[in-house]
């Protein structure tokens, strides 16, 4: 555990008095004592006020207890860590084509790394779900997730990662939702974009200042749900000179549906490599995120759809050939650039239905339900409790 020492001395082997954030105490011993040297840690024997130190000996010390003199213990005030706001899952990669490129894939694996993270960052937490190789992560921001779910990929694991969501509750009945104080700076010609922006994800403005320099400065409140995703959008309207920056401001009553997204998904439906003769028939239909010659599989999603709905589309369809040549035979197929997302965009891209394959080198999104069959039984179900509910 690393600590500060606030008054007096501590020494190596020394007996003190753990005193735990329950209020109760216990007698400890140090049994190793470091201090920073440079960029290393040493052993040392004592330390001393204002030193950071590294002390082992005490396995389930958490933030805010304190180290205090047997004769004279005395607890200093708690540090007292912002509830979490937003949470996703993540579990074992379960793709068709898992274990192709990296080397931890097990629950195992996967739950001892999470719970390491615990150790350092006090900030998470991690709850069971249903899924015995699947666990909800619990933290304060999606940037913050998403850093962990990054370091766990260049680390080697490959994983199943779900769309964020807001961590809720209930009080006095009624359902609540954190809120985010939201400060926004942005050259005045961006004024209009960025209303419009932030009345779609609920957001109310509370002050506005023009600068008379060019700059306005607008203050917001919003849901914390209506942040996710909105960074990319906000750097991309305002053309990258658009600052935010937000923090946590308590819990309101729900403040009802927010739609970030309107557009639909390309789905393939079947395994394959992706050709440009099938790219060039499919690119009117949306935006594709795929390069030829990648490798996709039934339920992955390679596009956004330009409609509302979900579309099935052969993205791995190759050119029949044939003695017979036609005019048009030679004809080059004008393929648009791709949108490669990274994890980050993947995260903000995909819906309830949707989540995010993570592997050393690729960041996929994909349907949770690969087989389309069973998505559009799921979705007439849907529907039919819909209307008995009505």
């Amino acid at each position: 555990a690393l600590c500060r020492i606030r008054e007096g001395v501590i020494k190596k082997g020394e007996n003190v008095m753990w005193m735990k954030t329950d209020g109760t105490s216990e007698r400890v011993k140090i049994s190793e004592l470091l201090i920073t040297d440079g960029l290393e840690r040493v052993p040392a024997l004592e330390a001393g006020p204002g030193d950071i130190v590294a002390i082992a000996g005490i396995e389930t010390i958490t933030l805010g207890e304190t180290l205090a003199d047997l004769e004279k213990p005395h607890a200093l005030p708690l540090i007292i860590v912002d509830e979490p706001s937003i949470s996703m899952t993540i579990g074992i990669n379960t793709s068709p084509i898992a274990g192709q490129e990296g080397k931890l894939l097990t629950a195992r694996q996967v739950k001892n790394r999470l719970d390491a993270e615990l150790i350092g960052n006090v900030s998470l937490r991690v709850l069971n779900t249903e899924r015995p190789d699947t666990w909800e992560v619990q933290g304060r921001g999606e940037l913050q997730l998403a850093v962990l779910v990054e370091i766990m990929r260049r680390e080697g694991f490959e994983l199943t990662v779900g769309k964020p969501q807001v961590v809720v509750k209930t009080v006095d009945g009624k359902l609540q939702e954190p809120m985010e104080r939201l400060s926004i700076d942005i050259p005045d010609d961006y004024l209009g974009v960025v209303t419009q922006l932030m009345a779609l994800r609920k957001g109310r403005m509370e002050q506005m200042v023009n600068h008379g320099t060019g700059w306005i400065r607008m203050d917001y409140k919003v849901p914390s749900r209506g942040l996710i995703g909105f960074r990319t959008e906000f750097l991309t309207e305002t053309r990258g000179t658009g600052l935010l920056h937000h923090v946590f401001d308590g819990y309101e009553n729900w403040n009802g549906e927010i739609r970030t997204r309107l557009s639909g998904s390309l789905v393939a439906d079947r395994r394959g490599t992706v050709t440009a003769y099938a790219v060039d028939g499919v690119q009117e239909r949306g935006v594709i995120f795929l390069e030829v010659g990648t490798e996709v599989y039934e339920g992955m999603i390679v596009g956004e759809n330009s409609r509302t709905e979900d579309m099935d589309v052969n993205i791995v369809r190759e050119k029949k050939l044939t003695n017979m040549r036609s005019s048009g035979a030679d004809d080059a197929n004008r393929i648009i650039p791709p949108r490669l997302l990274n994890l980050e965009q993947a995260l903000e891209f995909c819906r309830e239905d949707e989540c995010v394959e993570v592997t050393p080198k690729h960041v996929r999104v994909r349907k949770t339900i690969l087989d389309q069959n069973e998505r559009a039984r799921n979705v007439g179900r849907a529907k039919k409790v819909n209307q008995n509910a009505e």
